[in-house]
């Protein structure tokens, strides 16, 4: 991977991980596109990237929502109760991620990062945003509506307001993005609409939820992948300055991504994006069609070691079990004849 590699694929993560079109999906998407899975190595080093740089969308919103991140510091020290409420509501919104992952991680691993079981969860999502959209526009038109003064009779909560049980439903509904192609954003804002929340604060509680959540799910593949194998995925990736940059790239793209969103939900649907989707899943779809083994995994072979004539140990797909760390949308063959970097 050189620095381009990394700016990209920073790019794409920082833009991608709070909207709600999935974001692993154009990460796996783009890899293919630019050559990054073209054998085990390569592909085990920018997978792990691809986790790694979520940091970043972390960072971007312990930037942006600093004052929400004291206020719910200030509640624990005793100073402001809408900041306790705030913090507890988050940890049990976390908790079925937490208490779930874990136990279903293998399971969806072997079962769900198939090309079908994603396609159909990035159109059903779209769909589901279509229709969301429609009753959105209802909202917002009440939104637009109410004056400051009847605010508190607009039938909307404050992110502060909710109780524990409807964020425990919010929670519930973000264990659904464990389908890969779902989308972890896009499941936390329909969820606090649904629960009462303005479409922004639904945004702002997603943002927020995703700092235990990101973090958690890239510590835990993180722990997996070097716990796995004791070789480290720094020499196959090219040193330490594409992740660097990566991160740096993700967190700047994340905050402008963040700004857009809540500008945009501030007066606009969420139809643009299950367009996106759906137009996202008839592209895969066709390729698909038009090649059917351009969705098999690479298979392993015996390397040649770079200037040598020493052939390398094949690896067997056991000690690559931990590696494979991003959820993979469609894992396209490096002899499929729409690859862009031979």
């Amino acid at each position: 991977m050189d620095l381009l590699d990394a700016i990209v694929l920073g790019i794409i993560e920082g833009i991608t991980e709070y909207l709600p079109v999935s974001s692993t999906g154009h990460l796996i998407i783009a890899s293919w596109l630019m050559g990054l899975d073209e054998n085990y190595r390569t592909k085990i080093a920018v997978d792990t990237f691809n986790i790694v740089i979520q940091g970043g969308a972390i960072l971007a919103v312990l930037g942006l929502y600093r004052a929400r991140v004291a206020q719910m510091i200030g509640g624990l020290l005793g100073r402001d109760d809408a900041g306790r409420r705030l913090f507890f509501n988050l940890v049990i919104a976390f908790l079925p991620a937490a208490m779930l992952g874990p136990f279903l991680d293998d399971v969806i691993e072997a079962r769900l990062f198939r090309p079908i079981p994603v396609i159909s969860a990035l159109f059903l999502g779209g769909v589901l945003l279509l229709f969301i959209g429609r009753w959105q526009r209802r909202l917002l038109k009440l939104d637009t509506n109410t004056t400051e003064e009847s605010e508190n009779e607009s039938g909307f909560l404050d992110i502060e307001s909710l109780s524990w049980r409807q964020a425990l439903m919010i929670g519930l509904m973000q264990c659904v993005a464990m389908w890969p192609g779902t989308s972890r954003s896009m499941m936390t804002i329909v969820g606090g609409m649904v629960m009462g929340l303005r479409p922004r604060q639904a945004a702002e509680f997603g943002f927020l939820l995703g700092l235990p959540t990101l973090g958690g799910a890239c510590a835990f593949k993180l722990l997996k992948v070097f716990t796995a194998d004791d070789q480290t995925f720094i020499a196959d990736l090219g040193g330490w300055m594409p992740l660097i940059v990566g991160l740096v790239v993700a967190t700047i793209s994340a905050m402008i991504a963040i700004r857009w969103l809540v500008a945009w939900l501030n007066s606009h649907g969420l139809g643009i994006f299950g367009w996106w989707r759906i137009g996202v899943a008839a592209m895969l779809a066709l390729v698909i069609w038009i090649d059917p083994q351009s969705i098999e995994p690479p298979q392993p072979l015996d390397e040649v070691a770079p200037g040598t004539s020493e052939v390398l140990p094949q690896t067997s797909s056991a000690s690559l079990k931990g590696h494979w760390v991003v959820d993979p949308v469609v894992v396209i063959s490096s002899t499929s004849p729409l690859r862009a970097r031979s």
